[in-house]
């Protein structure tokens, strides 16, 4: 075994001293006692008022809101359709083109309403030529009266001639009767051009509806006024400004029939949130109250708006099939009632109608 190491040995003979650490300055043990005495208070009660705050803050501000994710972007949509019937021959847009109200969107053949128009046109020459037929009538019958009148005073004279002959005994009682019967019958002829120069004149007469026209030639130019309608109406125009939508529906060759949805346009230039709210919601909720709007579609985007009106019932009202609820069977369901909100911004990223969108009301601030 082998001998110790006279170093070692040296080392644990000798005594360890153990030097004392340097005492701090005094200066140091002031800065950290001032420290402790403003540190003390300060855990003592800011904390607590800081937690009041908080939660006086939460208390304050419970209820104030009523929020809602069911709500969803609606615009102005107008549905176009044909006032005549026919066959497209012509479409002027496509699927999601901006127009302008009075931009063409389709065509419809016009050939058998201009025809409809040259039969009205002859109608109303057929209407003149009649006119102008019971004027020559009317005329006509002043001589037919006049005529009548003529052979009533010869055959009076005749009659008179024949009483004074038959007084004196020098004609047949034949004779006298036959010229009685002549005055009769020149008077009965009177009568009849009287009857028809009193019915060309009211053939002649005007209505009180039309006044100074025929009524034939009246109705006649009512008929190519109406002709002359239908075929403007085979040229179709938007009623407004907007987006086409549903364009698929003209094609050319296709029948168009009268009052059938042809094509929509959407109206961008205003729009609102319909919002269905429960209705636990509704008890302080009025018109005119802030609002504030978030977009699915669009991360970040707010626009600020208002209450404009709340529904005047929920939506199981309005549907097809509303719930009954006289069963034994029946469980009570939150309703929802639709509350139109106006958007008071311009926004920055066009709205798309249908979009999702989530719905803040300030129930304790009004905008409006």
């Amino acid at each position: 075994m082998a001998e110790a190491d006279p170093r070692i040995e040296r080392a644990t003979a000798e005594p360890v001293t153990l030097e004392p650490a340097p005492a701090a300055p005094a200066s140091e043990n002031v800065e950290v006692r001032a420290k402790r005495s403003w540190l003390r208070p300060l855990l003592l009660f800011g904390v607590p008022i800081v937690i009041l705050g908080v939660v006086g803050f939460f208390w304050l501000t419970s209820g104030r809101f009523a929020s809602t994710d069911n709500a969803y972007v609606q615009q102005d949509k107008v549905s176009v359709s044909a006032e005549v019937a026919g066959r497209i021959v012509k479409v002027a847009v496509r699927e999601n083109q901006r127009v302008k109200k009075g931009d063409l969107l389709f065509e419809i053949d016009s050939a058998p309403y201009r025809i409809a128009v040259a039969q009205a046109d002859a109608a109303i020459a057929n209407a003149q030529v009649e006119l102008q037929t019971l004027r020559t009538s009317y005329a006509g019958t002043g001589a037919d009266i006049q005529a009548a009148r003529d052979r009533i005073a010869q055959a009076q004279e005749d009659y008179a001639r024949q009483a004074e002959l038959m007084k004196r005994g020098f004609t047949t009682r034949v004779n006298f009767q036959a010229a009685e019967h002549s005055v009769e019958q020149a008077r009965a002829a009177l009568q009849n051009a009287e009857a028809d120069a009193a019915e060309a004149r009211s053939k002649l007469a005007t209505g009180a509806a039309v006044p100074g026209e025929n009524p034939q030639i009246a109705a006649a130019r009512v008929q190519r006024e109406q002709a002359l309608l239908n075929l403007s109406r085979t040229r179709v125009y938007a009623p407004a400004d907007g987006v086409v939508s549903q364009a698929d529906r003209l094609q050319v060759g296709q029948q168009m029939m009268t009052g059938l949805p042809a094509v929509t346009i959407v109206t961008s230039e205003l729009s609102w949130v319909e919002a269905n709210f429960k209705e636990t919601d509704l008890n302080r909720m009025r018109v005119g109250q802030c609002a504030e709007v978030r977009f699915d579609a669009y991360p970040g985007l707010k626009l600020r708006g208002h209450v404009a009106s709340i529904g005047a019932g929920t939506g199981s009202e309005f549907s097809v099939l509303p719930a009954q609820n006289a069963n034994g069977n029946w469980v009570k369901v939150t309703q929802r009632v639709p509350v139109r909100l106006a958007i008071d911004e311009k926004s920055p990223r066009p709205l798309i109608a249908g979009l999702s969108s989530d719905v803040e009301v300030d129930l304790q601030n009004q905008c409006r």
